[in-house]
């Protein structure tokens, strides 16, 4: 998400909002059928709360002594760890959160790496959940009004409409999932969401 990825982000983002969009008005559609509208925040928390119900046990299922796994052959040459993985989409969730909120992340985002003294399995997988309690308590800031104000992008890409930022964790999120996917099946490790 550095600055000379700008481009693609932009169109992941324009994806992803139609994509959300498309979301929405089928959740809403339903939901008036029922007669239980759904709110803006209700949906963005839900599909924040989809992603995470997916990525969070499948950075748990890796065991503690392959969280420094990376393949290594072919295309796979310099990429994150398994751990890194985790820690950048921590940091991340934290920076989204934060220009949402308008605030400075609480807590060390280390260039999207993560602090660097979390090292451990149950202190990443802690950086890693909290992230998410501040991701949600971002999202239920966001509400019809203020849907589209723009907030000031952490990636250099000027201001932004919130909803553009919360649509950021989802695309963000199910990207580097699927590379954890393929770490956890490299170990024999079958993603929870799979069984």
């Amino acid at each position: 998400m550095r600055a000379n990825t700008v481009k693609p982000i932009n169109r992941l983002i324009l994806l992803s909002f139609f994509s959300l969009a498309t979301t929405i008005a089928a959740l809403a559609q339903a939901h008036n059928a029922a007669n239980e509208p759904r709110t803006v925040t209700e949906i963005l928390d839900h599909g924040l709360s989809n992603v995470e119900h997916e990525f969070v046990p499948a950075a748990d299922a890796m065991p503690a002594d392959k969280f420094d796994f990376a393949p290594t052959g072919g295309e796979f040459k310099g990429v994150r760890t398994f751990a890194q993985q985790i820690k950048h989409v921590a940091a991340v969730n934290y920076e989204l959160a934060a220009a949402i909120l308008e605030q400075k992340p609480p807590v060390d985002v280390g260039d999207e790496t993560g602090p660097a003294s979390i090292t451990s399995k149950a202190d990443i997988m802690k950086y890693l959940k909290d992230s998410f309690a501040y991701a949600h308590r971002a999202i239920a800031t966001i509400n019809d009004k203020n849907l589209v104000e723009t907030v000031k992008s952490p990636f250099g890409e000027g201001r932004i409409p919130r909803l553009s930022m919360a649509i950021g964790f989802a695309s963000h999120i199910n990207d580097h999932y699927g590379q954890m996917v393929v770490y956890l099946r490299m170990n024999g490790i079958i993603p929870p969401a799979s069984r």
